[in-house]
């Protein structure tokens, strides 16, 4: 239970880094994702997948820093959690809700 907690808190921190510095800085944002990986890869146990399509690859390969294909799907679904609960909280703090104009300031406004 314990990884798939982590793998919830790193998706979780990684989708409101994401939202946060995309809301008050966006030129920021790829300094920012490779400011939380790095810091995610040393206070998780599985050094931070947050990513269903690497997660997915990890499950198929046969090396030590795979995942067991067993694992696989409820990786997925805690990554899945932490983005939806990361978006929640980040449009209450933020008193706005996330849609794509939030992650592309080039996206038309509807």
């Amino acid at each position: 239970m314990g990884q798939w907690t982590a793998e919830f808190v790193a998706t979780f921190g990684l989708v409101l880094t994401i939202l946060g510095t995309a809301r008050y800085k966006p030129q920021a944002v790829a300094a920012s994702v490779g400011l939380y990986i790095t810091a995610a890869y040393w206070f998780t146990s599985l050094t931070s997948f947050a990513n269903p399509a690497i997660t997915v690859v990890r499950g198929l390969s046969n090396t030590f820093a795979g995942i067991a294909p067993h694992d696989v799907p409820m990786f997925v679904v805690a990554q899945f959690a932490g983005a939806i609960a990361a978006t929640a909280i980040a449009s209450t703090l933020c008193g706005e809700p996330f849609g794509p104009s939030a992650i592309s300031p080039s996206a038309p406004e509807s």
